[in-house]
C-alpha cells in the first residue's frame, strides 16, 4: 500500500480502493481549496488544503474502525466500517472555494453539492465496484448526516473524526496551541453500544473518555474565538462574500459553477474592471473595525438574520455606508452564524455497564455543559462593522438601521 507523509499524523497508508477514490478529478480539486479560506491573510501558515484534511479524516477513520473491529462485540460489520472510511475520505468533496463563506450567501450547502459527485460518475463507479451496489447512497447519507448506520457517529456527531482532524490540523498550521485534543484516549474510549430505548447500535463513549471529550469541546471553542472568528479573518471573509455576491447579482458568475472552482480559479473568474474588493483581498488591504460588540450585549435584539438574509444585509450595509459618507460595498456587517459550541448527544457507557444519554442537558458529576456552552458562545461571537476607511460608528446608529 502507498504511504503518504502527513505533517500531523505522520505516515498514512492508503489502500487500493481508497487510492482510486483519491485519484478522481473531483477529489484532486481539493488540493487547491484551502481548508481555512482567507485565514492565511492573518495566519501565514494556514495554507493547508481540504485534500490534506480529508486524508487526515480518512486516517482517523481507518484507525478507529480498526479499534472497534478488534474490540469485537455486537453491532460491528466489516462492510459498514469500510463504507464509513470511504465517507470520511469523501466528506468534503463538494466544498466551495475558500471554506464555508459562500454557504452564507444562500447557495446550496456543500453536503448537497456532494450528491452528484458521490452518486454519479467516477466516484460512484468505484464505490459500487469496490464496496457494494448501494455504497454511493450509503456514503452520501453518512456525509449528509442522514444515516442511521451504527458507525454514523464517526462521520457526523459530537465526536466525529472530521472535527478531531480539523481542530488539530488548523491549530498546527496556524501556529497556535488552542487545538489540543487527547486524541488517543478519546478514540480508545469509543465503543459500539445499544441504545436502551431503541435497541439500535451506535457509537458511544466509555465513561473514562469524558475528560478527553472535554478537551475536544474546549479546543473547538478556543479555535473559534482565536482563529475562525478572529476579527481580521472575519473582515476578509465579509469582503470575499460581498465580492462574490456582486458577481452573482450582475450575472458575471454562475452560481451552479461555484463548486467546480479552486480558490485561485474563482478569483481569476472574478477579475473584472471596477471590482476594488478583489484587489483589496489580493493585496491584503482589509477593512477596519468601525464597531464591535459581543453577542451577550445584544441578547435583547433579534439579529440572527444577519447570518444569512443577504438582501436585508446589503440594504443595511448600504444604508449605514451612506450615513458615513461611504460608497456601497465600503461598509460590511458581520455576525457569524450561531454554532452549537458544545453540542452533545451520544450514548455514554458507565463503569457499571449501564448506558446513559449524554446531551446538552449534562450529566451528574460532569461540567454543566448547557450553561458553559452558552457562556463560551456569547464570548466568542461578535457583531462587527467593517469599513474601507478607518471610521467609527455608534452602536445605537447601527441598531437603528438594523431594526428599521
Amino acid at each position: 500500500m502507498p504511504t503518504l507523509r502527513d505533517p500531523l499524523w505522520n505516515n498514512i497508508r492508503i489502500e487500493g480502493a481508497y487510492l482510486r477514490l483519491l485519484d478522481t478529478p473531483a477529489f484532486q480539486r481539493l488540493r487547491y481549496v484551502r481548508q481555512l479560506g482567507l485565514a492565511h491573510l492573518v495566519y501565514p501558515g494556514a495554507t493547508h488544503s481540504r485534500f490534506e484534511h480529508a486524508l487526515g479524516a480518512y486516517h482517523l477513520a481507518q484507525e478507529t474502525v480498526r479499534l472497534l473491529r478488534e474490540a469485537g462485540g455486537e453491532g460491528f460489520r466489516d462492510l459498514d466500517g469500510r463504507i464509513v472510511v470511504a465517507a470520511a475520505l469523501l466528506h468534503d468533496i463538494g466544498h466551495y472555494p475558500f471554506s464555508h463563506a459562500l454557504e452564507e450567501l444562500g447557495v446550496p450547502h456543500h453536503e448537497t453539492v456532494a450528491g452528484p459527485l458521490i452518486a454519479e460518475g467516477a466516484v460512484a463507479e468505484i464505490l459500487r465496484s469496490e464496496f457494494s451496489a448501494d455504497a454511493p447512497e450509503r456514503v452520501l447519507a453518512l456525509v449528509r448526516a442522514e444515516s442511521r448506520e451504527p458507525l454514523a457517529g464517526l462521520i457526523s456527531g459530537s465526536i466525529d473524526l472530521d472535527k478531531i482532524d480539523y481542530l488539530k490540523r488548523d491549530a498546527m498550521n496556524c501556529g497556535v496551541s488552542y487545538g489540543e485534543v487527547d486524541v488517543d484516549r478519546l478514540r480508545h474510549a469509543l465503543v459500539l453500544v445499544a441504545d436502551p430505548a431503541t435497541g439500535r447500535h451506535s457509537v458511544g463513549l466509555r465513561e473514562r473518555g469524558l475528560s478527553a471529550l472535554e478537551s475536544l469541546l474546549f479546543a473547538k471553542y478556543q479555535m473559534y474565538r482565536n482563529v475562525y472568528w478572529h476579527h481580521a479573518v472575519r473582515s476578509a471573509t465579509a469582503m470575499y462574500k460581498r465580492l462574490v455576491e456582486d458577481a452573482l447579482l450582475d450575472a458575471s458568475l454562475d452560481a451552479s459553477r461555484l463548486a467546480t472552482f479552486t480558490d485561485e480559479g474563482l478569483l481569476h473568474a472574478l477579475e473584472r474592471p471596477g471590482r476594488p474588493l478583489l484587489a483589496a483581498i489580493r493585496e491584503r488591504r482589509l477593512y477596519k473595525r468601525a464597531l464591535e460588540t459581543p453577542a451577550f450585549a445584544l441578547a435583547e435584539y433579534d439579529l440572527e438574520w444577519l447570518a444569512d438574509d443577504r438582501p436585508r444585509i446589503r440594504r443595511a450595509e448600504d444604508a449605514l455606508a451612506a450615513k458615513l459618507g461611504l460608497r456601497p460595498g465600503e461598509l460590511l456587517l458581520d455576525f457569524p452564524r450561531k454554532e452549537r459550541m458544545l453540542g452533545l448527544d451520544l450514548p455514554l457507557l458507565a463503569k457499571d455497564g449501564s448506558v446513559h444519554r449524554l446531551t446538552d442537558a449534562g450529566l451528574a458529576g460532569t461540567l454543566n455543559l448547557p450553561i458553559l456552552g452558552e457562556q463560551l458562545y456569547q464570548s466568542a461571537r461578535w457583531l462587527r462593522v467593517f469599513t474601507a476607511e478607518r471610521k467609527s460608528v455608534a452602536l445605537s446608529d447601527v441598531l437603528a438601521v438594523l431594526e428599521a
